[in-house]
Parts: C-alpha cells; sequence; structure tokens
C-alpha cells in the first residue's frame, strides 16, 4: 500500500504586494515570490499536486487555493511579530485534515521542521534539506530533484 505524503511549503518574506502594492486579496499560490518559495512550490505541484500546503507564520497552513487578504510581515524566527502558534497550528491540522498523511515533507529550514514535528510528531516528519547549510543548497537540492524526476520521498 502507498503511503500518502503531504508536501509543507515554508513561506517567505517577498511577497506579491513588494512589486503589486494596489493588489488586492490574493490565492496563497500566487503571493510568495522569493526565489526559495517558488522552487518549492514548483516541487510541490511536480511531486504532490493535490496534497500540498504553504506554511505562512501569520495564517498557519494555507492550501494554494485559500485567498490571502493583503500584505503582512510576520516571521516564525521573531516573536514580537506574534506568529501563528504550535497549538492554533495542531487543530487547523486537524480541521484541514492534514493529520490523515503518512509523511509530512517539510521543505524548509530547521524552524518549519520543528513546528511541523511539534504538529504531527517525529516519526511522520522527513526533512530533506535539514542538511543544507543556506538557500543556494537547498535551491540546489530542490532543483536536481525536479530536473531528475526524482521525488524526495515517495
Amino acid at each position: 500500500m502507498k503511503m500518502k505524503s503531504l508536501c509543507i511549503v515554508p513561506c517567505g518574506k517577498k511577497k506579491i504586494w513588494d512589486t503589486d502594492p494596489s493588489r488586492g486579496p490574493t490565492q496563497a499560490l500566487h503571493v510568495y515570490s522569493g526565489p526559495l518559495v517558488k522552487k518549492c512550490i514548483e516541487y510541490a505541484r511536480k511531486f504532490h499536486p493535490h496534497s500540498w500546503v504553504i506554511l505562512s507564520a501569520k495564517f498557519g497552513f494555507l492550501f494554494p487555493s485559500d485567498v490571502i487578504p493583503g500584505d503582512y510581515n510576520v516571521s516564525f524566527n521573531i516573536n514580537r511579530t506574534n506568529p501563528i502558534t504550535v497549538y492554533k497550528l495542531s487543530y487547523q491540522a486537524i480541521d484541514k485534515n492534514l493529520t490523515d498523511y503518512d509523511n509530512i515533507v517539510v521543505l524548509g529550514g530547521h524552524n518549519y521542521v520543528n513546528i511541523c514535528i511539534q504538529v504531527f510528531g517525529i516519526h511522520k516528519v522527513k526533512s530533506p534539506l535539514s542538511s543544507c547549510r543556506g538557500i543556494g543548497f537547498m535551491l540546489s537540492r530542490i532543483k536536481k530533484a525536479i530536473d531528475n524526476s526524482q521525488p524526495f520521498y515517495e
């Protein structure tokens, strides 16, 4: 029996409103414009076309079609920006049926991986980029997986 996997893409600081401030509410798929997020979304769409979400520090787990009302600047790395709590994320995961997956593939750094471990448990979370020493290495690893049609986990 094939394992069901969910891919989690990190959010990013760069957003559509940086280049188009007058743009109104926008689907999550089109909000984040940084190079890492774009490459992570490309990976998710290729290998997990019906089972991926973006993890936003403000809104939590977002399906690609979820609408974000406007610009914001919240970071898991900066507590004073009031990022969403693990407690709220845990409820969201249940509410959005994200706990039904066997594997959770997190395409983010240590912070995202640690948050996902707290939400889903250490045995479900896979972190293919955790050994990378920076965004350049992450981008390279994701690009290689896409170019070779080799997902990190099957």
